[in-house]
């Protein structure tokens, strides 16, 4: 066995014992893990809402399913409670604006009419997003201060050419590509 392992305690809370990780520490964890960048965009009737997650993994082929988690405190939440369906852009480096704009708070993230449509469906997409799945959410979780949401996938839009896809990695934007092939 190498280095001994970490373990974190916490004083007993009302009596009972608990083990809790430091925030801090969780989150320098995941920081050292890539995501690739995506953002999710839905309307349960009030308008359009967006957030960008590098939360988004494949579930099930089959049936086509997928995951994303997000903050119980996004401005997004309340209306991804409420909404029937996603569209889970999934975006590459031409989009970086696209995802700092969705990561940003306090805008409003769909102001550039130009920068977005409605599927014939009614659900908001990015037109220049080049793939982009849609999808029926079929379980919300909540998870610590997180809400974790399940779709299950209805439509896509896959270009033709592969494009390089926006990573998050350390706080950082980074680009993947042939140039970043080891293998």
């Amino acid at each position: 066995m190498s280095a001994p392992e970490r373990v974190h305690r916490v004083a007993p809370v009302d009596g009972a014992a608990a083990d809790m990780l430091p925030a801090n520490e969780f989150k320098a964890a995941f920081r050292n893990h890539p995501g690739g960048v995506a953002v999710i965009t839905a309307d349960a009737g009030n308008g359009p809402v967006g957030l960008t997650a590098s939360s988004v993994i494949s579930v099930s082929a089959n049936p086509p399913l997928l995951c994303f988690s997000l903050s119980a405190f996004s401005s997004a939440a309340e209306a991804l409670a409420k909404a029937d369906t996603v569209v889970v852009h999934l975006i590459d480096t031409g989009q970086l604006g696209t995802a700092k704009r969705f990561a940003t708070g306090g805008i409003d993230r769909f102001a550039d009419p130009g920068s977005w449509t409605r599927l014939t469906t009614g659900e908001p997409v990015l037109t220049s997003a080049p793939t982009w799945l849609r999808g029926r959410i079929v379980n919300r979780m909540e998870a610590g201060d997180s809400i974790v949401v399940a779709a299950q996938v209805l439509q896509v839009q896959v270009p033709e050419r592969i494009p390089d896809p926006l990573v998050y990695h350390n706080r950082t934007w980074h680009r993947l590509g042939n140039h970043s092939a080891i293998g």
